[in-house]
């Protein structure tokens, strides 16, 4: 298909760029190894308290502290689009007869396989410090992972290409990011909250994804928070990347 082959070329010349300085790919995990490290052990006191499973706070935090990762890890990366179109690099690819859908997958394959790098990296990390999970669970929370970070980056690509300017894009990905990030219990359950804001959770798509991690890392496949995390983020990921390439098309005209 001309669309897989489109893809395919998309993402390799992306991920070759990406790969000629790795270092920020590790930079990109400094920010949750520092709450894994150095705010974790702050909840232990926390083990008797609703919300955690079976006393482990390192199985309520870890899954929260990815899905994190993968909001913020993927939230900016319009930034590089935005040069890219200052130096007139997407407009040449528009006028090839390369797919438009392969330009924004192309570019959303090689943040979600940077992502699935950083997840795996953090979870071994994590595995000292009291987490324990379930194999096929986890498996299943990457894919979660993958879906809520291509969320973020066909969001991010959709402001860059309207506003075209970093000015602008900053300011609107931090008003987005912050209140998503903390309606979604990534830090503590929302059952500890207060009813007005458990109520305002429920309508944050996130948190439903944070929910369906949670029971994915202990194996608790009966729970209705693992089908109804992955309808609402699969339902999500479709709207914004839709959304996402009626932008990129709206440069031709």
């Amino acid at each position: 298909m001309k669309l897989l082959h489109d893809v395919r070329l998309m993402f390799s010349a992306n991920m070759v760029h990406s790969l000629k300085s790795p270092i920020f790919i590790f930079i990109n995990m400094f920010q949750p190894l520092m709450y894994l490290i150095l705010y974790m052990p702050l909840l232990g006191g926390l083990g008797s308290v609703p919300g955690f499973t079976d006393g482990n706070t390192a199985n309520v935090f870890i899954p929260g502290l990815l899905v994190m990762q993968a909001i913020f890890g993927c939230a900016f990366v319009g930034f590089p689009l935005i040069d890219e179109i200052r130096s007139g690099v997407i407009q040449r690819y528009l006028v090839t007869p390369v797919s438009r859908s392969a330009i924004i997958l192309g570019k959303v394959l090689r943040d979600v396989v940077v992502l699935l790098a950083q997840c795996i990296l953090i979870t071994l990390v994590a595995l000292p410090f009291g987490l324990t999970l379930n194999p096929a669970g986890f498996a299943l929370s990457l894919f979660l992972y993958v879906l809520i970070g291509a969320i973020m980056a066909c969001l991010s690509y959709s402001f860059a290409l309207i506003y075209k300017v970093e000015d602008a894009l900053a300011p609107t990905l931090n008003t987005i990011t912050l209140p998503v990030s903390l309606l979604s219990g990534i830090f503590l359950p929302i059952a500890l909250a207060p009813l007005w804001l458990q109520y305002l959770a429920k309508i944050n798509p996130f948190s439903y994804g944070v929910n369906a991690t949670r029971d994915l890392f202990v194996g608790n496949f009966q729970s209705i928070n693992i089908p109804l995390g992955f309808i609402i983020i699969s339902i999500m990921a479709i709207i914004i990347f839709y959304w996402c390439l009626q932008s990129l098309k709206k440069m031709t005209t």
